[in-house]
């Protein structure tokens, strides 16, 4: 009997708000998100205004306009304006705190073996550079329960331990990390961490303040639906001194005083598109009209629908789920049989199943390498333009191209 049940659809209501081509089933709105048509409406209307007078824009306009974006971020995850900073995406905050980070030979950095690769990478050139170390933690896969995720992360911290890079939903395996048991333990211990959250605004509940973590970064464009090149830095107020963009500009030596070092650095790093900022208070206006309830209602619902494709696809597949419902939030993941090659290579990996998929059925999800060397996964996303039909029709392609 079917434990997890489809939340009512609201597909055919929905899909029209999103410029999705009606020819391909679209389980993949982790990877880069998918930006509705009111939000791109506000981004062109942001570009025109910009465009019409530029000088009138930069220098009397845009700071005006990034105080209400970056408040409107803030009461979203629960934090001060003041500690947020605007970054084009997760991979560059992650960035921006390894490259602040004085780091010494013989310091120890931690990371899980869920990890992004662009961020591991990331993590190893910052420890090559200063001759520290990269520590992986062994978090198993499938697991048990969130326990085994603190445990692993708390078991890679020793005496040298400087920071601990932990996802709070993984891209990979989708799960999501107790990092709210994880961030206070390790804090214990001496250890400051920076918390990879890509994936989590808009999936899963945040509270910035309440967690505490030094570093905090997000992005805006997957599941808040903001425009592509929108995402966030959050720094406790005690570590802004020592965090400096990735691009040293005018805010170096302002003699303003009406605004922190922190916020005149990074509100300026040079010229650019701030549009995808600028349009995020609408990206989240609009989260909240699509449901009663607002945005916590959304990604209730969006995660009752991941539980019960998740279960279609186990039950099809004849596989176990490969986590507890309680790591589960807008993406899911279920094991397939090995690899019979060499896995393929990052980002954008391309399984030959996924190319199949997508060639032969009009079906968009991801195939990901995990774990290493053969292991093979299927992830998909469940957001509010998705109908159960669609789950349906992915386990139809599996079967037709053997997967079962």
């Amino acid at each position: 009997m079917s434990i997890h049940v489809y939340p009512p659809s609201h597909a055919a209501r929905v899909r029209p708000l999103w410029d999705l081509d009606p020819a391909i089933t679209f389980l993949n709105h982790g990877s880069f998100g998918a930006c509705p048509l009111r939000v791109r409406e506000a981004q062109d209307r942001l570009r025109a205004q910009m465009e019409r007078e530029p000088v009138r824009f930069f220098v009397r306009e845009l700071e005006p306009l990034l105080d209400a974006a970056l408040q409107a971020l803030a009461d979203f995850v629960g934090a001060d304006a003041a500690d947020l900073a605007f970054v084009p995406n997760a991979t560059a905050g992650v960035n921006t705190v390894l490259r602040s980070l004085d780091l010494r030979p013989g310091d120890e950095l931690v990371t899980t073996n869920h990890e992004y690769n662009a961020c591991r990478n990331a993590l190893e050139h910052a420890a090559a550079r200063a001759g520290a170390r990269v520590v992986v933690a062994a978090v198993p896969f499938p697991l048990d329960s969130p326990d085994d995720v603190v445990q692993a992360v708390l078991d890679g911290t020793g005496p040298r331990t400087r920071l601990a890079l932990v996802d709070h939903v993984t891209s990979q395996t989708g799960l999501v990390f107790p990092v709210e048991r994880i961030v206070p333990e390790l804090a214990r211990r001496g250890v400051e961490t920076l918390v990879d959250g890509a994936h989590a605004p808009g999936m899963v509940p945040l509270d910035l303040r309440a967690l505490g973590a030094a570093y905090y970064t997000g992005n805006c464009h997957k599941w808040m639906c903001a425009p592509k090149g929108a995402a966030f830095l959050h720094v406790r107020p005690d570590k802004q001194a020592q965090i400096r963009p990735l691009s040293i500009s005018h805010g170096a030596n302002s003699p303003r005083t009406d605004l922190s070092r922190f916020r005149l650095e990074f509100d300026w790093t040079g010229t650019h598109d701030p549009t995808p900022y600028l349009a995020l208070p609408e990206a989240i206006r609009f989260l909240a009209s699509l449901l009663p309830g607002g945005a916590p209602a959304l990604a209730e619902h969006n995660r009752r629908t991941a539980l019960a494709a998740r279960e279609r696809l186990c039950e099809a597949l004849g596989a176990p789920p490969p986590a507890p419902a309680s790591m589960i939030g807008s993406l899911a993941t279920v094991r397939l049989p090995e690899a019979a090659g060499d896995p393929p290579a990052p980002p954008l990996f391309l399984d030959p199943l996924q190319e199949a998929l997508f060639s032969r059925h009009g079906i968009e999800v991801p195939i990901i390498p995990f774990p290493p060397p053969r292991g093979r996964i299927l992830r998909i996303s469940a957001q509010i333009y998705n109908d159960p039909e669609e789950y349906a029709r992915l386990v139809d392609a599996l079967r037709a191209e053997g997967v079962s």
